[in-house]
This record gives C-alpha cells, sequence and structure tokens, in this order.
C-alpha cells in the first residue's frame, strides 16, 4: 500500500457497512455509552460533510459531521474520525479532518466542535472550549472539548448542553407553540 494508493472520496449509503465495522474495529460497544454518541442519535449525520479514505475498494478510514446546537450557537461537531488499524499514523485521519473542515467552511459552518485529544487535533486548529460552556448530555472530560472557529464569534454563542440541532428545532417550535 503506497499514500498515493489512497483516494478521498465524499461518503455514501454504500460505505455504511464498512464505516461501521472501522467504527467498532476502533471503539468497541463501548461507543454506545459516549456523550458524543447520544448526541449523534438526535437525528442523521450529514453525508455531505462526511468522508471516507479508500484504498482500491477498500474504506480504509471514515470521518462524519453532525449538526448540533448549544443555546443560539449552531455548529457541526466532527466524528466519530476513525482509521483501520494497518493505516493508521500514515496521516489520512488528519488529511480526512482537513477535508471535512474545508467542506464545513464552504457549506457556511460557522464551527465545528468535537471531543478528542488536544494534541491530535490542536495543530489541525482545533482549540480547548473555555469550561463551563457548554455541557453534554454525559460526562465527558472538560479539556477534550474542542473547537475550530470558522466564523470568529460563533464558538462564544455555544452555551448550555449540546443536543444534535433536530432535537434543537423540535424543541423550539413545541416552545413556540406553548
Amino acid at each position: 500500500m503506497s499514500l498515493a494508493d489512497v483516494k478521498y472520496l465524499p461518503e455514501t449509503p454504500a460505505h455504511d457497512p464498512e464505516i461501521e465495522a472501522i467504527n467498532d474495529e476502533a471503539f468497541g460497544p463501548g461507543r454506545f455509552v459516549l456523550a458524543a454518541y447520544k448526541i449523534r442519535q438526535g437525528g442523521p449525520h450529514e453525508r455531505a460533510l462526511s468522508f471516507v479514505a479508500v484504498d482500491g475498494a477498500i474504506v480504509v478510514a471514515s470521518v462524519r459531521m453532525t449538526r448540533i446546537a448549544a443555546g443560539a450557537g449552531r455548529a457541526l461537531m466532527l466524528g466519530p474520525l476513525a482509521v483501520r488499524p494497518a493505516f493508521k499514523n500514515l496521516g489520512i485521519g488528519r488529511r480526512l479532518v482537513a477535508i471535512a473542515l474545508e467542506a464545513a467552511a464552504k457549506a457556511g459552518a460557522p464551527a465545528v466542535m468535537l471531543v478528542g485529544d488536544e494534541p491530535y487535533y490542536g495543530p489541525l486548529g482545533f482549540k480547548r472550549l473555555a469550561r463551563g460552556h457548554i455541557s453534554m448530555p454525559r460526562p465527558v472530560d472538560p479539556d477534550r472539548l474542542l473547537a475550530h472557529e470558522i466564523v470568529p464569534g460563533t464558538v462564544a454563542r455555544l452555551v448550555g448542553e449540546v443536543s444534535h440541532a433536530d432535537q434543537a428545532r423540535i424543541a423550539e417550535h413545541i416552545a413556540a407553540m406553548a
């Protein structure tokens, strides 16, 4: 395998079984109890902003984006990012993040947040969120809440509990009807 053989493509429904296998391999069944997974259960991810890396016909890595809300703020949540073990430490994950961030900016997303390690994501433009600005639906180490601001000032609008944007729209609709 050569890195020149790896192609980066928009995710399609045909990739779903392989993406699920990669996520299972990378995170195991414990992923279903994580805060980010709970948020992703609230609605679909943005397939147009999600990407795969393929070697031939095999998906070797994947990154997904999901629309989120926290208070008046809106953003995308990056994740999961997963790379098959045989393809780790080659820069494939970093390249997928860069592609996803570029797509998010082109789509007009104001910011991208994630739960992850600052040493990995920091060089990709992510900074730690100020403590106490947001909360997650399940426990998370606050030092792992990171954001990449695309439109200046938008991260400050992310306040309160993070939810899938679809869930926030439903709550806003119900409140408006009351």
